[in-house]
């Protein structure tokens, strides 16, 4: 079975041009967050398990914090050291869920 080699990190420029268009997420260091502020705490929990079918089709898989109605989610690539294309593309996917509104950072 041959070795996965894990995808090349993006450089801070396409990183900053992907999330031009994804105004719920911003770039934190080597990772890419975002918050969603959801319909009260089973409206959090739905989107939680929209955001994990997703992430489970495509095999990669966000760090997940719930705080009642607010859901924060990261997006690094671990095995890679920072952020590349599977991360905007889960992302994006997250966005067309339409579930809950972008939050303030932090919230």
């Amino acid at each position: 079975m041959a070795e996965r080699v894990p995808p090349p990190v993006l450089d801070a420029g396409a990183v900053d041009a992907a999330l031009a268009w994804m105004p719920a997420w911003r770039r934190d260091g080597q990772r890419i967050v975002a918050s969603y502020r959801c319909a009260g705490f089973a409206g959090a929990i739905e989107l939680v398990v929209a955001v994990a079918a997703l992430a489970e089709a495509a095999d990669h898989h966000p760090d997940i914090d719930i705080r009642w109605d607010t859901v924060n989610l990261s997006l690094a690539t671990h095995e890679s050291g920072g952020i590349t294309r599977r991360d905007l593309d889960l992302a994006a996917a997250i966005d067309q869920l339409g579930a809950g509104a972008p939050a303030a950072p932090d919230a």
